[in-house]
């Protein structure tokens, strides 16, 4: 693989490999793979999260849905206004929260969505770790909300309020947060982490995984010697702290994974573990730490679990272009484009392509809702009934 650094980002990446090292010399000399993720995504200064670099579009590592267009985030408003209106009606605040939300033109093509559709949203909060995109998050949707004369107030917050009642939506965050990687061996399952062997970072089997963290999947399938795969026990833990915090309303994910009998599947022998670089997959997770996106695929079935676990009144699960058709998508591009007109169409027919097809993000994302005392808020509107929502799905 052909790609050239910087003096600079060859230098950030060798400062934080010695802060990984040395914290792997302080730790024994073995490091979990969690510990790893976390540092070389989030550490002060150094983490791909944490220091300034370009990560979306196209010059940078990777390209979300919203980027694509802001067809993702219209047809999304489908499901929230209902949702919204009946926060309203209640004398509850219309608010939405975001968590991650990248460049900002999710909530970009929300706040505009909604604005044509004549709903005023009182607030739209952010929760944001990465300074530098918080920066052209506060760039764009100040830009966006003073050019429209709204009336809505946008926040950037350290931590999910508790007893939230609005809609908390999560795209392509799940897959970010540190999971840890194990490996079976002789019969058992081992924790695998990271050592350092000639001056770089290598796998190294540590003690005996704990019985109880295993999935149901791992302890009755038959799996081959070194297969490989994640645990996502901090996932889990967000998962519920979420649930735990809002009181009332719906909660939205977009990511790309699979229920667990596909994720834990028998033939999937290296896991889900990926990193990017400047639109490169690469599956070596310790190339260039500090300089690379490092992510898993997210395991929906426990997701779900933890939601229930934390009295979610019911969860859906569908694939992205399932639940973008549901909500409308295709209306919509007919809206915003006359097919025609090619040099306006075309575009946005490209758009609905990667967002629909098979072969890119329709069928390997999933879209994932929960909701929370909605039925008293909603009387006689199921959630099930909400464009993009249609039926319960088997997790």
């Amino acid at each position: 693989m052909d790609i050239t650094l910087t003096s600079l980002e060859t230098e950030h990446s060798k400062l934080l490999s010695a802060k990984i090292a040395a914290q792997i010399a302080s730790e024994g000399g073995w490091m979990s793979f969690s510990r790893y993720m976390e540092m070389a995504l989030y550490e002060p200064g150094f983490g791909y999260y944490s220091a300034g670099a370009h990560k979306l579009g196209a010059g940078g590592d990777f390209t979300t849905a919203p980027e694509l267009s802001p067809l993702f985030g219209a047809a999304i408003c489908s499901t929230l206004l209902p949702v919204l209106e009946g926060l309203k009606e209640k004398g509850l605040p219309a608010q939405i929260l975001e968590f991650g939300a990248g460049s900002g033109k999710l909530a970009q093509s929300i706040l505009t969505r909604l604005q044509d559709l004549g709903f005023s949203l009182d607030r739209y909060d952010i929760i944001e770790i990465s300074p530098d995109l918080a920066q052209r998050q506060k760039a764009l949707l100040t830009s966006t909300l003073n050019n429209s004369k709204s009336s809505t107030q946008c926040n950037w917050l350290s931590a999910l309020p508790e007893d939230y009642k609005g809609i908390v939506l999560a795209n392509e965050v799940i897959d970010a947060i540190p999971c840890d990687t194990i490996i079976y061996q002789n019969g058992f399952w081992y924790w695998y982490g990271v050592t350092v062997n000639d001056e770089k970072f290598s796998w190294k089997a540590g003690k005996p995984v704990e019985q109880h963290l295993l999935p149901e999947n791992l302890l009755l399938e038959h799996f081959s010697e070194g297969y490989v795969t994640e645990l996502h026990i901090p996932a889990h833990s967000w998962m519920r702290q979420v649930a735990q915090h809002l009181n009332t309303g719906l909660f939205l994910t977009l990511d790309y994974g699979f229920p667990e009998g596909e994720y834990y599947h028998p033939q999937r022998l290296e896991g889900t573990l990926m990193a990017h670089h400047r639109h490169h997959a690469i599956q070596d997770p310790f190339y260039l730490p500090g300089l690379c996106d490092l992510t898993t695929h997210v395991e929906w079935s426990q997701i779900a679990r933890c939601a229930l676990e934390e009295n979610a009144d019911d969860v859906y699960l569908t694939n992205q272009a399932a639940y973008l058709l549901d909500a409308g998508i295709g209306e919509i591009a007919l809206e915003l484009g006359d097919p025609g007109n090619p040099e306006v169409f075309l575009p946005i027919s490209n758009a609905l392509q990667k967002l629909l097809s098979e072969a890119e993000m329709g069928e390997l994302f999933k879209v994932f809702a929960f909701s929370k005392n909605l039925d008293a808020l909603l009387p006689g509107y199921q959630l099930e009934d909400l464009p993009g929502l249609r039926g319960r799905n088997r997790l």
